[in-house]
């Protein structure tokens, strides 16, 4: 009896311990840069791809592109939606879609969408950028990208592509002999 009650606690630990990395996407309603007003829960049901980036960074530019083509290959099977926090303007939120060709909404935060999805602690208390998260049609964050070395495949290369093909079910393109 007692071996069975220490291992239902190992069991029940190891549960809990899974499921803190599964959590439900920050809710939010913010400006775009169109003029509207964006609220995460009108996408429910939706696969949706949340970029938190600047629009000065060197690497969020490119990134923006392939978001581009991401939002081209799936179509109305997925939303992507960039989040700039200050000091992000209607101007250079206008300059970025300019010089990138973006048609996705940017979002504008003051910061507290962007603390609500990052997370910051006193052991790791950077906010840093760019940032993908990848929301599933139930609303909870499937995926959690800081851009870093792990990472290139996933913000300049095909990786993106892969993940969401896992995440949507897509079959795999037949092979060329």
């Amino acid at each position: 009896m007692r071996l069975f009650s220490i291992s239902s606690a190992i069991v029940l630990c190891a549960g809990l311990l899974a499921g803190q990395n599964a959590r439900r996407a920050p809710g939010f309603s913010l400006p775009s840069s169109d003029n509207r007003q964006i609220d995460l829960a009108d996408y429910r049901g939706k696969v949706v791809l949340i970029d938190i980036m600047k629009t000065d960074c060197e690497l969020c530019g490119p990134f923006a592109q392939l978001l581009e083509q991401v939002k081209a290959q799936y179509g109305n099977k997925i939303e992507v939606l960039s989040i700039a926090p200050t000091p992000d303007t209607p101007a250079t939120a206008a300059k970025f879609i300019g010089t990138y060709k973006v048609t996705f909404p940017i979002l504008f935060d003051c910061g507290q969408v962007a603390y609500a999805y990052i997370r910051p602690s006193p052991l790791n208390p950077r906010i840093e950028l760019p940032r993908l998260y990848i929301v599933g049609r139930d609303g909870m964050i499937l995926r959690d990208y800081l851009f870093g070395p792990d990472t290139q495949g996933i913000f300049r290369g095909h990786r993106l592509f892969d993940e969401l093909d896992a995440i949507l079910k897509v079959p795999p393109a037949p092979k060329s002999r």
